[in-house]
């Protein structure tokens, strides 16, 4: 009987000190939690949140983009032909736009809508000269149409 409380008191110390190391486990987690919220801390110092970032910078942040190329196309109008009748077409036909003669010729960039504007011949060239630009409101109530 001796031998068996002598046993029990033994399992009982065991499940003290496994108790003890579940609590270590816990306390490192804790300092370890702690250690990151320094280092959180001290990264806050480095980065400024968002709402401090002065407009100065906007303006760096754009010159990154500047050279980045899209694609303009401007369009005279546009139509929908049957297959049938676009095998027909010879040197010499004529396909009807949906554009009228003196309306402005859309601009598009990226296959967006950004302005208006109506031909012109500079040299032997042809260009457009702008005569509305699209503003992001109007751009954005295109889109939901």
């Amino acid at each position: 009987m001796a031998a068996a409380m002598a046993s029990e008191m033994v399992e009982a110390a065991d499940a003290a000190a496994t108790e003890d190391s579940g609590m270590d486990d816990w306390a490192s987690a804790l300092a370890e939690q702690n250690d990151n919220t320094t280092v959180n801390a001290a990264a806050a110092g480095v980065f400024q949140p968002l709402s401090k970032v002065e407009p100065a910078s906007t303006r760096n942040d754009i010159d990154m983009i500047l050279d980045i190329p899209v694609q303009m196309t401007v369009e005279l109008g546009r139509t929908k032909i049957a297959i049938r009748n676009l095998l027909q077409l010879a040197q010499g036909s004529v396909v009807e736009l949906d554009g009228m003669a003196g309306e402005p010729m859309d601009v598009l960039v990226n296959g967006c809508l950004i302005a208006q504007g109506e031909v012109v011949v500079v040299n032997d060239k042809f260009g457009i000269r702008l005569t509305d630009i699209i503003t992001p409101s109007e751009r954005i109530r295109k889109l939901n149409r």
